[in-house]
């Protein structure tokens, strides 16, 4: 079977899940291909046999970006299968809501919705996870990739039972889709940039470009945080959510936390995530 991924992953969370999960696929003996989701680009992915399509949750809710790009691919009457594949920073059950609208959506144009993966990644936002947790998140991931492959090897459903209250907590923070365009105008690179252009060539929106040797943002932020994630020198400023700005890559091969050193965020999430997969 041909299984085409195609991802938005501003700082590489899901991405990172999608190419172990497309690993595992092959081992299973099927081709998987992973493309990026990039506003104004083609992505190839659409013409296969089964479609997966990562995220992640912004909000409690599918990106913007992820929904234009289902609404550019082409309606079928093949009714291709289609996974979705999202990423959160916590294991609260009102995430369970960002997956209704792009099921929606796939589901117009013809494509058959088999179900949603959800996985919890380190925030690139809000707050910094430890390294000890971030290697336990992804040691959970290595632990679920096997089972979750053979599921979608064998096109096998996997829901999400979405609540009212998550549907509605959902539909009332999808004003983060226009709030967040008007927040990043204010984004902003201070003196210490030193115009190396990877927050140029990183961002999926185009939304960046150097002037004279310095970043300069424009009206299409999606809120992906690859920018402020991954400057170098910690030059970029959020705007009004400078305070939750997360600098730096996580080390997953750190020692993973045991439970005495889960943080007190959402502990409880947490720790019956872990060891619900762990057991």
């Amino acid at each position: 079977m041909n299984i085409g991924f195609s991802v938005f992953s501003g700082t590489g969370n899901t991405l990172k899940v999608c190419i172990h999960l497309a690993d595992r696929l092959e081992a299973l003996g099927h081709r998987c291909s992973v493309s990026p989701i990039v506003k104004g680009e083609a992505n190839p992915t659409v013409d296969c046999d089964c479609l997966v399509i990562g995220y992640p949750v912004h909000a409690f809710n599918c990106p913007r970006p992820v929904i234009d790009f289902i609404k550019d691919i082409p309606a079928t009457e093949a009714r291709i299968p289609v996974y979705l594949v999202q990423t959160s920073g916590e294991p609260l059950s009102l995430n369970k809501a960002a997956a209704a609208r792009p099921e929606r959506l796939l589901r117009a144009k013809g494509y058959d919705v088999n179900g949603c993966l959800w996985y919890v990644m380190p925030y690139n936002i809000i707050f910094r996870h430890s390294d000890a947790m971030a290697s336990r998140m992804w040691r959970v991931v290595q632990v679920r990739a096997g089972s979750d492959a053979m599921m979608i090897s064998s096109l096998s459903a996997s829901r999400l039972e979405c609540s009212p209250v998550a549907g509605l907590v959902s539909r009332l923070l999808s004003i983060e889709h226009p709030g967040i365009r008007l927040i990043g105008r204010g984004f902003r690179a201070d003196d210490r940039c030193i115009g190396c252009g990877l927050c140029e060539r990183r961002c999926p929106q185009g939304n960046i470009r150097l002037v004279d040797g310095h970043a300069v943002f424009g009206h299409d932020c999606a809120g992906c945080m690859g920018c402020a994630f991954f400057c170098p020198v910690d030059a970029i400023h959020i705007s009004i959510l400078d305070s939750w700005r997360v600098n730096g890559r996580y080390d997953f091969e750190a020692a993973s936390a045991g439970d005495e050193d889960v943080c007190r965020y959402c502990r409880g999430s947490y720790l019956e995530y872990f060891h619900r997969y762990e057991s």
